[in-house]
C-alpha cells in the first residue's frame, strides 16, 4: 500500500515529516525501550535535521532512547565532503544529547569494505534479536530511481542473503556499502522523502510503472508490513494523484 504524502516546498515537507517521524517514534515507545532510525544520505534530509534540532521539535523528542542507523555509505573516512557520516554528525548529531552507544554507523577507515559489511551485519542481527526490528529506515531515491546505493542493473539490487554488502561503483572510483533490501522491507516503517522536477519521470515509473527494479531498484522496497511511506514535495509530485 502506498501513502503518498505532498507539501508545497521543501520546507514544509520537512516539517511535515518531522511531525510524522516524533510521533511514530512516541508510539515506538509506548511498547518498547528503544526507537531505531536508519538516515539518509544527500542533500534532502539536511533541512529534515535543521529542523529536528531546532528549539520547538528539540524538546519533544527523547533523545536518550533513539538509535541512529546508516542506510548506506560512500567507503570514504569521515574527513571526506562526500561522507555521510560526516553530515549527519555536522547537521544533526553534533546538536543533540546523544552518546556515542546510540550511534551505528558504517566503519570506514582501517578496515576492508568487505569486512566493514560483515562486521555490521553481525552487529544489525545481535541488535534486531534483543531489540526487533529496525523501526524507522528513511530513504531518498535517486533521478535515475536508485535508494540505498542499489544502483540500475548491478546484481546487488536482488541480494536476499545477506543484510549488509559492499561493491565497487565504477562510475563513482569508490566502494560503497549499503543495507540490501530485505532488512529494509523488514522494518516497521519505510519512509522516502523525495523532493525535485528532477524526480518526476522516475517517481512515476517507481510508483505506477511496470515492475522493473532491475531498472527502478526503490521499486523492491515492499515492506513486508505494508507500511511504505512517500514525502514528497511539489515539484517532485508533479502529475501524481494521490492513490
Amino acid at each position: 500500500m502506498k501513502n503518498i504524502h505532498i507539501s508545497k516546498n521543501l520546507e514544509a515537507l520537512s516539517i511535515s515529516f518531522a511531525d510524522w517521524i516524533v510521533a511514530y517514534a512516541d508510539e515506538v515507545l509506548k511498547k518498547k525501550d528503544t526507537f531505531s532510525i536508519v538516515l539518509s544520505g544527500g542533500n534532502t534530509p539536511k533541512k529534515l535535521h535543521e529542523i529536528l534540532v531546532s528549539g520547538s521539535f528539540r524538546s519533544k523528542i527523547s533523545w536518550e532512547k533513539w538509535h541512529f542507523f546508516l542506510g548506506d555509505e560512500r567507503f570514504v573516512p569521515i574527513t571526506d565532503e562526500r561522507s555521510n557520516e560526516k553530515m549527519i554528525y555536522e547537521t544533526l548529531l553534533n546538536h543533540v544529547p546523544v552518546s556515542a552507544q546510540q550511534i551505528h554507523f558504517f566503519k570506514t577507515e582501517d578496515i576492508s569494505p568487505e569486512k566493514s559489511a560483515d562486521d555490521f551485519e553481525g552487529f544489525l542481527k545481535k541488535w534486531t534479536q534483543k531489540n526487533g526490528n529496525l523501526d524507522l529506515v528513511i530513504l531518498g531515491m535517486g533521478d535515475d530511481g536508485h535508494t540505498l546505493s542499489l544502483f540500475p542493473g548491478f546484481p546487488i539490487v536482488f541480494e536476499n542473503q545477506k543484510w549488509v554488502s559492499s561493491f565497487w561503483l565504477e562510475s563513482q572510483n569508490m566502494y560503497r556499502i549499503t543495507l540490501t533490501h530485505p532488512v529494509v522491507n523488514n522494518a516497521g516503517k519505510v519512509a522516502f522523502l523525495a523532493t525535485g522536477s528532477n524526480k518526476v519521470n522516475a517517481l512515476q515509473e517507481v510508483l505506477f510503472g511496470e515492475y522493473n527494479p532491475s531498472l527502478y531498484p526503490s521499486q523492491i522496497i515492499k515492506p513486508i508490513s505494508g507500511k511504505l511511506h512517500w514525502f514528497l514535495d511539489e515539484n517532485a509530485a508533479k502529475g501524481i494523484a494521490e492513490k
